[in-house]
């Protein structure tokens, strides 16, 4: 995507073919910034305080931390560690350990000197398979708009609720829910995007909206809390979501808030969508609400927030009363049951076991 008149991935290798930059999403959209990590101290705690978020992203970012280890240390201790180290920082996000477990299998199977330059290879093979993903959900879902737009009268958008930022600052490019939205607008149909601010850190009001207000796609923030309003009222014709982690039978977990959309949707009989590359499916898991563990986040989250002064400064102000403590659960669980289809790369599944297998039959 575009940031100005250049083209930005969110990671990749700096210049000095060692180091790894990455855009530090802390300061969008007041400020754009690119900072560099030289070390897996550095990319843990980037992953663990949100320099970079959105589950692909974090895998990516891993699979480089890895890589800057066996820089380092190409030992199987040194192997070993940065998994543990890595794995700790963000527990729901289920790319993180997919992408940590594929540089371990390859690198265990290489001798310690052949391991540094297999895994920036591998890393950045990662990052540009994501890309592709990524496009291939577009196209997927692409479908979806067209056939909505086509029952529209001439003229009238097709009006997508989206929650959270599942667009390109989430992956390495394109994005995953947002990626049909960038590609139907390029198409030239017309669609209108509610934003919702996405409580505790705003990822919708910060990113989702710098997003669409770079790509030219028409949009409007909303506070979390107006979607069900706006869809009794017949304003929105489709939701799209993204996902940290899908279970294999079809339950989504992703960013708190996203189950009320969907309750919302159902009652109103609005499709809800979820857009994920197969990386972000955990074959190992059959029930979201039981086994996925949440994170939980500093409550310091919720009683603080951070914009823009009138001054132009960026600062943080406290939003509730000194001494009331805050309870912050990062992600809450979608039943398969309140989910119109699953966005993969290779189609457009039901989210059910059947579903899933019938795209990924080796998962069977």
């Amino acid at each position: 995507m575009k940031v100005g008149a250049h083209h930005y991935h969110t990671i990749w290798l700096n210049e000095d073919s060692a180091s790894v930059d990455i855009i530090d999403q802390r300061w969008l959209p007041h400020e754009f910034r690119i900072v560099t990590l030289r070390t897996v101290e550095d990319v843990a705690v980037a992953i663990r305080d949100m320099w970079v978020r959105g589950a692909p992203l974090i895998g990516v970012t891993a699979a480089y931390g890895v890589a800057l280890a066996m820089a380092a240390d190409s030992s199987d201790a040194s192997l070993d560690a940065v998994w543990e180290k890595l794995h700790e920082t963000r527990p729901t996000a289920i790319n993180l350990r997919w992408a940590l477990d594929a540089m371990r299998g390859l690198l265990r199977e290489l001798p310690d000197g052949e391991r540094a330059e297999a895994a920036y290879k591998r890393a950045a093979e990662i990052a540009e398979e994501d890309v592709e993903l990524n496009r291939s959900i577009g196209m997927n879902g692409l479908a979806i708009i067209r056939e909505i737009a086509a029952g529209k009268k001439p003229g009238e958008p097709v009006n997508i609720l989206t929650h959270c930022n599942a667009g390109w600052l989430a992956t390495v490019d394109y994005g995953t829910a947002t990626a049909p939205i960038y590609l139907a607008a390029e198409e030239g149909i017309a669609v209108h995007v509610y934003v919702d601010e996405t409580r505790p850190r705003n990822q919708g009001a910060q990113l989702t909206a710098w997003e669409l207000n770079g790509h030219g796609v028409p949009h409007t923030l909303i506070v979390d809390n107006a979607g069900g309003h706006l869809m009794q009222h017949g304003d929105v014709d489709m939701v799209i979501v993204g996902t940290d982690r899908t279970t294999a039978n079809g339950d989504v977990c992703n960013k708190i808030g996203t189950y009320l959309k969907a309750l919302a949707a159902r009652d109103n009989n609005v499709p809800f969508y979820v857009a994920l590359p197969s990386p972000t499916i955990d074959w190992t898991v059959h029930d979201g609400i039981r086994d996925i563990p949440i994170e939980e986040r500093s409550g310091d989250e919720v009683t603080f927030v951070q914009g823009r002064g009138a001054d132009g400064a960026i600062v943080t102000v406290r939003v509730s009363p000194e001494g009331s403590p805050a309870a912050n659960p990062a992600f809450d669980v979608t039943p398969a049951r309140l989910i119109t289809g699953l966005i993969t790369e290779r189609g457009i599944a039901e989210a059910s076991p059947a579903g899933l297998q019938a795209l990924f039959p080796e998962r069977r």
